[in-house]
C-alpha cells in the first residue's frame, strides 16, 4: 500500500511539472544568468571597455570608467535598465589599486542612496574567483543582506582586468 501512494505522489508530482511553464520552474540561478547576458550585451553594444583618468565617486578618486564614450561612474543608465528589464540589482566595479569599488550601482545602503564608492569584500568568495580571472555564481552577503549573485571581470581591449560586472536578487 505505501508503495502505491509513493508512486501516486511520484506521478501527481511529476504531472503538475509538466503543466508548469519553464519560466515558472526558473530559479534564482536562471535570473542571475539572464541579468548577467544582458548587463555584458548592453554593456558590450556601448563599445569596448577602457579606462580614461581618474574621477570622483562618493568623494573617492577612482579610474574612470568607459564602455566606448559612455562613462560609467555616477552614471546609473545601465544598471538601472537591466533593474528595470530583469529584476535584482546590478552595478559596475572599477578595479581601483587592490580595490574594486562601486562606480555604477542601484545596490542601496541602509539609508537608502545608492552604495556607489563601496567597495567589493576584499575577503568574499566573489573575488577569489575574479583574481584568477574566473566568474563567480553563488550566495553572498552585501552590505549585509543575502543575495544570489553573479559576477565577471570586465576586461579591457589587451585583456587587463579593470573591472567587474555585478547582478544579484535579495533572498528571503
Amino acid at each position: 500500500m505505501r508503495q502505491t501512494i509513493y508512486a501516486l505522489m511520484l506521478g501527481f508530482g511529476a504531472t503538475v511539472a509538466l503543466m508548469l511553464s519553464p519560466e515558472a520552474l526558473a530559479g534564482p540561478a536562471d535570473d542571475v544568468q539572464a541579468a548577467m547576458q544582458l548587463l555584458e550585451t548592453k554593456a558590450a553594444k556601448l563599445g569596448t571597455a577602457v579606462l580614461r583618468g581618474d574621477e570622483a565617486v562618493a568623494g573617492k578618486m577612482v579610474p574612470a570608467l568607459y564602455f566606448g564614450d559612455a562613462k560609467m561612474n555616477n552614471s546609473f543608465k545601465l544598471v538601472d535598465e537591466v533593474q528595470v528589464e530583469k529584476g535584482g540589482t546590478a552595478t559596475i566595479f572599477v578595479k581601483s589599486g587592490d580595490e574594486f569599488v562601486r562606480v555604477a550601482t542601484n545596490v542601496k545602503k541602509e539609508d537608502g542612496s545608492r552604495a556607489v564608492g563601496t567597495i567589493l569584500d576584499p575577503k568574499g568568495r566573489a573575488i577569489v574567483a575574479i583574481a584568477k580571472g574566473e566568474p563567480f555564481f553563488g550566495e553572498v552577503d552585501i552590505l549585509g543582506k543575502p543575495y544570489v549573485t553573479g559576477y565577471k571581470p570586465i576586461r579591457d581591449g589587451s585583456g587587463g582586468l579593470i573591472g567587474i560586472y555585478y547582478v544579484g536578487y535579495l533572498t528571503n
